[in-house]
């Protein structure tokens, strides 16, 4: 007779990443997850590496189905050639595919290796775009209301906010 386990089960959070990008930006919103409350006892994170963005939706999709991932973070640096604009949007159209097929959120972080010239600059919007947008997943899951307190704020996640508009 086995014995059933009374913990609960814990959710998982996916975290996918490609090796085309200039910044590990897999490991920032792995960093960022680990340091959210709960990391470990109330949810876990799941990682998988893959090429390049147009490979993000199947990558995630497999996140949700096979290892049982609540939401996902897909996250790529498409480069500033026009191709790679093009291939792009391609992948964004899978990622979008991907959550009405699965029903789950997948939060596309793209960084564009044209934001900025400066290597610094660029380095500061992978980290805070990863980030950002690995918090976000957390708040989706455990925390709405913070989402929710920043609902028409002009937030960005990168460069700084742009705030609300003036409606004076």
């Amino acid at each position: 007779m086995t014995k059933k386990s009374n913990s609960p089960k814990k959710v998982r959070i996916g975290v996918v990443d490609t090796m085309f990008a200039r910044y590990d930006m897999g490991a920032a919103a792995r960093s960022e997850l680990e340091g959210c409350p709960g990391y470990g006892e109330t949810f876990t994170v799941i990682s998988r590496t893959v090429p390049g963005f147009k490979d993000l939706a199947v990558a995630a999709k497999n996140l949700i189905e096979r290892d049982g991932c609540a939401v996902v973070v897909a996250l790529a640096m498409p480069g500033s050639a026009p191709i790679d604009k093009e291939c792009a949007h391609e992948a964004s159209q899978g990622i979008m595919l991907a959550q009405v097929l699965t029903s789950t959120p997948i939060l596309e972080v793209f960084v564009h290796e044209d934001e900025s010239d400066d290597p610094v600059v660029l380095a500061s919007v992978f980290e805070n775009r990863s980030r950002s947008h690995a918090r976000n997943a957390y708040w989706m899951l455990f925390e709405p209301a913070q989402l929710s307190a920043r609902a028409g704020q002009g937030v960005r996640q990168g460069f700084g906010d742009a705030g609300p508009l003036d409606q004076a």
